[in-house]
């Protein structure tokens, strides 16, 4: 296995669309998949996107909550209900940066795994959220295309400091 480079916002590759994989069981998407999850642990993500990595093909992993890791290849997801949350949301391609994003609380999700199996099910929650922020990526889109507020989006360091100062005046 092995780490990666992660493109960052600006480079081409993360504002086109990914292509469909042809083959989920070849040597090269398992070997691909590993390294994802490898590099995104690395990094310290809880999602990753095969165009973030500069392959152009729609697969993501994510950070599963029994601490694994699950891919989804040539992924579908579509919401269910129209319950929306808005949440905060970092990129390994927006490093340093976050912003309010509005997405769907639930959602339908359906593709294959590396074995070429069908899986599909739903999903809420976090889990929801990363999986619609890296289909996102394999659709050219960025988190802050999506955001509807651009107050909500700066530096780590300073919304941390915002949020302490407005904590400190509640206490007050």
């Amino acid at each position: 296995m092995a780490i990666l480079k992660i493109a960052r916002m600006g480079h081409p590759i993360l504002l086109g669309v990914a292509e469909p994989v042809a083959d989920p069981t070849a040597p090269e998407i398992r070997r691909l998949v590993a390294d994802m999850a490898e590099t995104m642990e690395d990094a310290g993500g809880v999602g990753l996107a095969a165009p973030q990595v500069h392959v152009p093909l729609r697969i993501f992993v994510w950070r599963t909550g029994a601490g694994g890791v699950s891919a989804l290849i040539n992924p579908e997801i579509e919401p269910v209900g129209e319950e929306t949350e808005t949440a905060w949301e970092g990129c390994l391609s927006i490093p340093g940066l976050r912003g309010a994003v509005r997405r769907a609380a639930r959602l339908r999700f359906r593709g294959l795994d590396i074995a070429g199996n069908a899986i599909e099910g739903e999903a809420s929650g976090l889990v929801a959220r990363v999986m619609q922020h890296e289909t996102d990526h394999l659709d050219g889109i960025l988190y802050p295309m999506r955001m509807e507020d651009l107050s909500q989006f700066g530096f780590n360091e300073e919304l941390a400091r915002a949020a302490a100062r407005a904590a400190a005046k509640e206490e007050a």
